[in-house]
């Protein structure tokens, strides 16, 4: 057996015996370890304390001194436990950031091989220096980055870098005898890419930082996260709501003075108006609506790791995939032989019938005996292990291209044990950059012997003289070799990497190994590729109508990204296709105008889906970007969410990404779309409750102040009425179930007001009737001279029951609360119960009358409140069927 060694003009020292111990010591002193640093970080302590500067979180700190200063140690302890609960799963999301470097860190070699003071040493990979003589073997992980100086065969998988499935052949330079030449990348190896096959020395050129792994290390530091839109929403509706809350309260306390009132009364009866106004609740609801969601959404395989992402999801309109283990399966496959002038399809996983197929008609394999012969070819030329793990799951060993081999042979049942059972390998000569084949000679148990080679289709048909066809052995004539390489060629054009197949009887077991591979006799071609995931197809028709632009960015050929883009439907009638190379040559500013008519970037770098992620984001979409390998992590954590796979993304990308598919499937997004778009709606829906509730509130004290009433309610009620219709209502809106239409309609913009859709007008509208039902109920209780006391009490209630009621026209913007489905939510309605129960505690338990001022109803009492608190929905129903009338006549 022969081997195809080349070798570069170096120094003998270098080349036999590596760096001496002194000088790999002065070299690490000067290069430094080889490790990724990482950027200076913050602290723990910063970090949790920075958890409280958000505006939201100041609001709820000024209520909770308000609260203390009025006594209310009770809501003053809950406000704390509230913002203390934020604090903390702030602090969690961002410290788990922090742990993406040392993920990418774990990817170097723990170990590496090399030569020093002449004998071959094993060293943790750190000690690694530029200048060490590094020996590479199959299954070695590459320890830095190196130009290769003896090569024999090796093939490195460089999927982590590159998103290419198929490993990459690595041969010696021939550019020149300078030792760190890096410009021929086919006589360069990378840190943390993994042997698959030969074996090979290198002399390292770069460490640490100053490798290819180190230059994604670096543009992770460098991306800063932005906050999503509903953090940003939120922030903007804080301000506003202080800002109004500041005023209102200044023209009340304002007003009782200039009437007369007492200043303490005053300055009290503003800080019952702040508490009212400010909804010191909102960020844990919003919380709390996200954490269910996050639930929902791990029961649906999305494991969520950054709270806000829920939300998020729900309103990205481009979502960026890596093709490789994201669309397709992440393993080569073989779809097709041509064998005899016949092309088989092969589809299925196990059997003999329904997996082959000549024509539209399922086969046996093995009594095609052409069909057989290629299956056996494929297998025998091999050196790959396969397992069968599960129906139509087999794990490979080895280069994927002959793992894909011996998986369709296994299909017809031409197994390892099978194939040992009749044949007998006796030498092997292994695959090299040179003659792009490989070729065996294997004895069949009956005294015959034959070589078997496999290899590139335009070097096998240049080795054959005859080609085995269903008339038998025939000359290889012109016409035949083209009608081969026309078929290659169509094999080609569908994306698919086609391999020859030939083989020979030999005379006898005394040949010569030069003379194996000449006057073959061609078999057959066998047409691979990594498939698309089944579920993909679904699922990004899925996007196409939920309005979700689906985008393939991947480091693969562009004929074979166009080819897996066009059986899922990715790429639409206008879409375009780019590569690396175009974008280098256009720029950001020329990507600009053709970005969103693009549906596949081929043959990109991880800096090329960086400028592809920030290019959509200034075009103002919301982009999710989907990957694994570590050549996807920057483009990730860039993207507004980060999507990373669970089963076969490594831990940079997942420590990147804000979700992590636990199934590696597509479909999960689309899923996880559907989730976010749930919450966004139920979260509008507690800030349409909650606001409603509070302008109801702050105009019964803003308007009794103003027309000269006594104060309609007491600060201590008020926090009760908070209490008790802020609370449990308010998070079973967050159980409510999604709309049949949810995903038929387009995605919201990044910049649309939460208040969007009419709901602004709804939210004042709503406010105001509760407001004035209130005001209504406590001067008609005056009226009838029951006393201020009973007035307040009365106000009290129906400040409570008309906000349980709107709590349920809050499950629709469009619809009334007649028709709305009651009872699809049940948690909503066992929390109404549990605050009617409460009030009602208060109104009719003696020791909480003392406490907070309240005196029992009377029946007629009860009558006027129950009247005026259903007035408000049958208003609003009236209001919103004229606004249907008004569209429809439209």
């Amino acid at each position: 057996m022969n081997d195809a060694v080349m070798k570069k003009n170096l120094p003998e020292n270098e080349l036999h015996t590596g760096l001496s111990d002194r000088e790999a010591g002065r070299k690490l002193k000067e290069h430094g370890p080889n490790t990724l640093t990482e950027s200076k970080r913050t602290s723990m302590i910063r970090i949790f304390l920075q958890q409280f500067s958000d505006f939201m979180v100041l609001i709820l700190l000024a209520s909770t001194a308000i609260s203390a200063l009025m006594g209310e140690i009770t809501e003053a302890v809950t406000i704390i436990a509230i913002v203390v609960l934020n604090a903390i799963l702030g602090f969690v999301q961002e410290y788990r950031t922090e742990k993406t470097m040392e993920a990418l860190k774990g990817l170097a070699a723990p170990a590496a091989k090399v030569i020093r003071n002449g004998k071959a040493v094993s060293i943790p990979a750190e000690q690694v220096v530029p200048g060490d003589l590094v020996i590479l073997e199959t299954g070695d992980r590459i320890p830095a980055d190196a130009s290769l100086v003896e090569s024999s065969s090796l093939q490195v998988d460089e999927s982590l870098l590159t998103g290419e499935s198929v490993p990459v052949e690595k041969s010696v330079s021939r550019s020149g005898s300078r030792l760190h030449d890096t410009s021929h990348k086919a006589g360069s190896v990378y840190m943390g890419t993994v042997v698959t096959g030969g074996r090979a020395r290198a002399v390292v050129h770069a460490t640490g930082m100053n490798t290819e792994m180190g230059n994604i290390a670096g543009l992770i530091q460098n991306i800063e996260e932005d906050e999503t839109p509903l953090q940003k929403k939120l922030k903007h509706l804080g301000k506003l709501i202080v800002a109004g809350c500041l005023i209102i309260c200044a023209i009340v306390s304002l007003t009782g003075v200039l009437r007369g009132e007492e200043l303490f009364n005053m300055l009290l009866a503003g800080i019952s108006l702040a508490v009212a106004a400010v909804p010191e609740g909102l960020p844990a609801i919003v919380t709390i609506a996200l954490a269910l969601g996050v639930q929902r959404m791990l029961k649906r395989n999305a494991l969520i790791r950054k709270l806000p992402a829920v939300e998020t999801l729900g309103c990205a309109s481009i979502i960026c995939s890596d093709k490789t283990g994201t669309l397709t399966e992440n393993r080569m496959t073989v779809r097709k032989i041509y064998a005899g002038g016949k092309t088989y399809e092969i589809k299925g996983s196990n059997g003999k019938s329904g997996v082959f197929f000549d024509s539209f008609a399922g086969i046996d394999p093995l009594k095609q005996s052409i069909l057989k012969l290629n299956l056996e070819i494929g297998a025998l030329c091999n050196n790959a292990e396969v397992e069968q793990k599960q129906k139509n799951m087999w794990e490979v060993a080895g280069d994927p291209t002959e793992g894909a081999l011996l998986v369709a042979a296994a299909k017809a049942g031409l197994t390892r044990n099978v194939l040992d059972a009749s044949w007998f390998r006796i030498d092997e000569l292994p695959f090299d950059s040179e003659r792009k084949c490989m070729s065996v000679v294997c004895d069949d148990h009956k005294g015959e012997t034959f070589v078997f080679t496999k290899g590139a289709p335009d070097i096998i048909i240049n080795k054959c003289t005859k080609a085995y066809t269903s008339k038998g052995i025939v000359d290889l004539t012109p016409e035949r070799k083209a009608e081969i390489m026309k078929i290659n060629n169509l094999m080609a054009g569908e994306a698919l990497r086609v391999l020859g197949m030939a083989f020979k009887k030999l005379a006898s077991r005394n040949y010569k190994t030069r003379e194996l591979e000449n006057e073959l006799v061609f078999a057959g071609l066998a047409g691979m590729i990594d498939p698309p995931r089944k579920e993909a197809l679904e699922a990004v028709r899925k996007c196409k109508m939920a309005g979700i632009k689906p985008v393939m960015i991947t480091g693969d050929h562009k004929l074979t990204a166009t080819a897996i883009a066009k059986e899922l439907e990715i790429l639409s009638k206008n879409d375009k296709v780019l590569t690396g190379a175009e974008l280098d040559e256009m720029g950001e500013k020329r990507l600009e105008m053709i970005a969103e008519n693009v549906g596949v970037y081929a043959r990109v770098s991880p800096k090329h889906k960086l400028m592809i992620v920030r290019v959509l984001k200034k075009l103002g979409h919301v982009v999710a970007m989907t990957g694994d390998g570590v050549n996807d992590a920057p483009a990730v954590k860039e993207a507004d969410i980060g999507v990373s796979m669970g089963l076969t993304g490594t831990d940079v990308t997942k420590e990147a990404s804000a979700m992590i598919l636990m199934d590696d499937n597509f479909a999960t997004i689309v899923a996880a779309v559907e989730e976010g778009r749930v919450i966004y709606n139920n979260i509008r829906k507690f800030i349409r409750y909650m606001l409603a509730c509070n302008i109801g509130e702050v105009l019964t004290m803003f308007l009794g102040m103003l027309i000269g009433l006594p104060i309609p309610l007491l600060p201590i009620q008020i926090l009760w009425v908070n209490l008790v219709t802020d609370g449990l209502p308010a998070v079973a809106l967050g159980f409510d179930p999604p709309g049949r239409d949810i995903m038929l309609q387009p995605p919201r913009g990044s910049k649309e007001s939460i208040f969007s859709h009419g709901l602004l007008s709804l939210i004042l509208f709503r406010g105001v009737l509760i407001g004035l039902t209130t005001l209504a109920v406590f001067i008609s209780i005056l009226y009838l001279g029951k006393g201020v006391e009973s007035a307040r009490t009365g106000a009290f209630a129906t400040l409570v029951l008309t906000q349980l009621i709107h709590v349920f026209e809050c499950k629709s913007e469009r619809k009334s609360i007649f028709e709305i489905p009651v009872f699809n939510n049940m948690y909503l309605i066992w929390a109404v119960l549990c605050s009617l129960i409460m009030i009602l505690g208060v109104l009719y338990i003696p020791f909480l009358q003392i406490i907070f001022n309240t005196v029992p109803l009377s029946l007629t009492e009860w009558m006027i409140i129950s009247g005026l608190s259903f007035l408000g929905p049958v208003t609003a129903s009236f209001f919103k069927h004229g606004k249907r009338s008004q569209v429809l006549s439209l």
